[in-house]
């Protein structure tokens, strides 16, 4: 490895930082970033996770302007790898090593960032380890399976001073940003409310049933940081989000995410100080389902404005204009619906006065994939580690949206109503509810800086 490029892994810096998850973020010029050598060296890349999401970084891997090498694929399961092997290797002219253990890759000093589309329990473990080892990481939604490690997440990449991308991938469309940037400057006067929605139409899930251990699956390494449990038919293969909570975060977590970043970003605000929900399973009851199919959530923040959550996971019914997902913005002179496709902006009397359509192909309800909103996400990343761009979504502020999943999937397990929050702490005021702060972790498994 020459010494320019040396000198390249150990500089490239964060594009952003924060102090605390509460705290104002503010995105660090990449002008700070200008002394770096070698800031047009290649970059060699792992992705750990090969299932619905790894496949759609193929486009920003392999196009030659990104200037990055796929180093590693690395998955728990080796018909993954085999699979990946094959559909990133046709667009490749080298040969991709493939290593189970994602351990194993971070040893690798040559390797400079990590993506990372693991099941959630693993996302800030894996992190903090690709982190400790000199890595800068692009981490798929959750970017936390709990409010500890939410909290663990922000000070390690304070702590190791790394590139934490999240992947809540909207933030980089042009017309999401666009959009909200006039929102801010007041083209709908003063903002009051946002709802964000989630309509699908998923099906009965499989019962668990003890089942052996699939062929070529390190069901250990699958478990990681979750206490060690029997196998159960399938449980690997996407339905370990409703498997109760060892490794999922139920539709909070696995979507919701992705509205509620959006609609916190058009209001400006951080953390709330009041969570109501109600939430329940309504559908299927006899099905292997585990939490909630429906939740609906309501936000107070400090300056009075309200996010409203309307999750359906299994009730198709799409009440907004046929839509499955999106953001809605409510303000004293109009309304903005926002989605992946872009806006639409409404007087008072709900007459459309202004959209725009663009061409992004992220799918809104499709399973895994990608698209143009994950390729320029990637892109932003890798531009990042160069020094010639900021992050679109920095983890400071992934975080403090995630942590609006996290308090309403504790008010549900705890069985709360409501619950009331420090805004600046993000601690919790009930004692039961603080219960689910953390979770359970295999021994010498849990995250720590």
């Amino acid at each position: 490895m020459s010494t320019s490029r040396r000198n390249f892994i150990k500089k490239a810096a964060v594009g952003a930082v924060g102090v605390t998850l509460g705290s104002k973020v503010n995105a660090m010029s990449a002008k700070s970033y200008s002394n770096i050598i070698g800031a047009n060296d290649r970059i060699n890349v792992a992705i750990q996770g090969l299932g619905r999401r790894g496949g759609g970084f193929k486009e920003p891997i392999v196009t030659k302007e990104n200037n990055v090498r796929l180093l590693y694929l690395c998955d728990v399961m080796k018909s993954q790898m085999d699979k990946a092997n094959q559909y990133f290797g046709k667009d490749l002219d080298y040969k991709i090593k493939l290593e189970g253990d994602i351990r194993k890759v971070l040893d690798d000093k040559d390797l400079d960032a990590v993506f990372m589309s693991t099941p959630d329990h693993w996302h800030t473990p894996g992190a903090i380890m690709a982190m400790s080892a000199g890595k800068h990481v692009y981490l798929e939604k959750p970017c936390s399976h709990n409010m500890f490690e939410n909290g663990l997440i922000v000070d390690a990449q304070k702590k190791y001073n790394k590139v934490v991308q999240m992947g809540n991938q909207q933030r980089s469309s042009g017309d999401s940003a666009a959009i909200i940037k006039e929102i801010h400057d007041g083209l709908i006067g003063k903002t009051y409310k946002s709802t964000a929605f989630y309509i699908n139409t998923r099906g009965r899930v499989p019962n668990q049933t003890k089942a052996p251990v699939l062929d070529g699956l390190d069901w250990d390494l699958f478990q990681g940081p979750a206490p060690r449990r029997e196998y159960t038919h399938n449980t690997w293969d996407y339905n370990w989000h409703w498997y109760g909570w060892d490794f999922g975060t139920a539709e909070m977590g696995n979507n919701a995410t992705h509205e509620l970043d959006i609609a916190r970003w058009a209001l400006n605000v951080e953390l709330p100080q009041q969570v109501n929900v109600r939430a329940a399973k309504n559908q299927f009851l006899d099905d292997g389902w585990e939490m909630y199919d429906a939740m609906e959530a309501r936000f107070t923040f400090a300056d009075g404005q309200v996010i409203e959550w309307d999750g359906q996971s299994r009730n198709g019914y799409k009440k907004y204009n046929g839509i499955g997902r999106g953001t809605v913005v409510y303000g004293s002179e109009g309304s903005i619906f926002i989605d992946r496709s872009g806006y639409e902006v409404f007087d008072l009397t709900g007459k459309s006065i202004r959209n725009s359509q663009n061409e992004e192909t992220e799918s809104g309800l499709a399973l895994g994939g990608g698209g143009s909103l994950t390729t320029r996400h990637a892109v932003n990343f890798f531009e990042t580690i160069r020094g010639k761009q900021e992050l679109t979504s920095p983890i400071t502020e992934g975080a403090t949206s995630q942590a609006m999943t996290h308090y309403a999937n504790i008010a549900y397990r705890a069985g709360k109503s409501t619950l009331e929050i420090d805004d600046k702490s993000g601690v919790i005021y009930d004692r039961k509810a603080m219960e689910y702060w953390s979770r359970e972790y295999e021994q010498g498994w849990k995250p720590k800086l």
